[in-house]
């Protein structure tokens, strides 16, 4: 679950006649790396998501959010000749980085078509791209750049365990119905290397990245207003990805989920009756959208004897729209402590979180 204008695009499709033209996301999938890393234009909806916590060699801390996001919008049967201009699939990214030491948060966005070589993926050339941001596949390894006149990021992420699989059965499952899921699956664990440009100045970073790729046709149902997602990185080489979602009657939604990630790599699938994601008492109140976010966390799962909090060392980074009909979000570098039994743990990751300013509402793609 991803960039809020991804995540619009997601819901809007509920009620989109067009998606009938296109795959939806049942069991039986077989995933095949490295061809599943790039394009899956039977979907409707795709999206590769980077998101990281990094350290100069003075320790100063950063935190960087990369998205990559392709809509199908038109498919036309009937058109035998493709033009160059032609508004089939929209191909949307943002862009964000948090200094963290520093209090600043930094943010951009892109929308494009295809054009002529504009945006797009590539599985041929191994590339993700719109406009001056990219991600380049090298063999296992992946180098990422994106470039803004205030801000900039250049990576090498390097996997240190191999894909992880999301959910059962090889679906991730969202709402009721065989249809609305996604194939969802992760890189819990890249090695970064490479710098950051802000303010003129170039720094040195390193640090750990986190790779989410999803596509799919439906996901999500009407009465579902917004989620809670985390990824976490912990010192003692596992991870997890758990996700919250949020109904209308303020009640938490079955079919939120999570996956723990151990030390070698094998995955465990939890259930939404396995994970409590309960908000603590601070709170970041939105200067732009008045939005009231909780930005402290609870993290318990009784049945691999972890508790953890969350806490993130920079409140404001929030993601605040203009357009009345995307809605504002909260997406940004976490910090975790706590233990597994006995054992203490401690760790880094990504927290987003939706529908705090108003309700993601359905209504027809324009």
């Amino acid at each position: 679950m991803r960039n809020n204008l991804a995540r619009l695009a997601a819901v809007l499709l509920i009620f989109n006649p067009l998606a009938a033209q296109y795959r939806t996301a049942v069991p039986g999938y077989h995933f095949e790396f490295p061809r599943d890393y790039f394009n899956h234009p039977d979907f409707q909806t795709e999206w590769w998501y980077y998101t990281g916590n990094l350290k100069s060699p003075s320790g100063h801390r950063y935190g960087f959010e990369l998205t990559f996001f392709r809509q199908a919008v038109s498919r036309d049967p009937s058109e035998s000749v493709s033009r160059t201009w032609d508004l089939k699939v929209l191909y949307l990214a943002h862009f964000a980085l948090s200094d963290l030491d520093g209090q600043k948060f930094y943010h951009a966005e892109k929308i494009n078509r295809a054009g002529p070589g504009i945006a797009g993926v590539n599985e041929s050339s191994a590339r993700i791209w719109n406009g001056n941001w990219q991600v380049k596949w090298q063999g296992s390894n992946q180098k990422l750049d994106a470039i803004e006149p205030r801000f900039q990021v250049h990576l090498s992420l390097h996997p240190e365990k191999p894909p992880v699989i999301h959910g059962e059965n090889g679906v991730s499952q969202k709402s009721q119905g065989i249809d609305h899921a996604s194939y969802y699956f992760s890189l819990t664990r890249l090695e970064a290397t490479g710098s950051l440009d802000l303010k003129d100045e170039q720094v040195t970073v390193t640090g750990s990245a986190w790779m989410d790729h999803e596509f799919f046709t439906h996901q999500l149902e009407a009465d579902q207003t917004g989620w809670d997602w985390f990824s976490i990185q912990l010192n003692d080489n596992t991870e997890l990805m758990l996700f919250r979602i949020r109904r209308k009657d303020a009640s938490l939604d079955p079919f939120s989920a999570g996956t723990y990630v151990d030390a070698q790599g094998k995955s465990k699938h939890l259930h939404a009756n396995d994970i409590v994601l309960q908000p603590l008492t601070e709170t970041w109140t939105s200067p732009v959208t008045h939005a009231v976010y909780p930005i402290a966390w609870k993290i318990t799962i009784p049945k691999i004897g972890i508790e953890l909090e969350a806490h993130t060392p920079l409140a404001s980074q929030e993601l605040a729209t203009t357009t009345s009909f995307v809605p504002s979000y909260w997406e940004g570098a976490i910090t975790l402590a706590g233990r597994q039994g006995q054992t203490p743990l401690n760790g880094v990751g990504y927290l987003e979180m939706t529908g705090y300013d108003r309700a993601v509402k359905l209504a027809p793609w324009p």
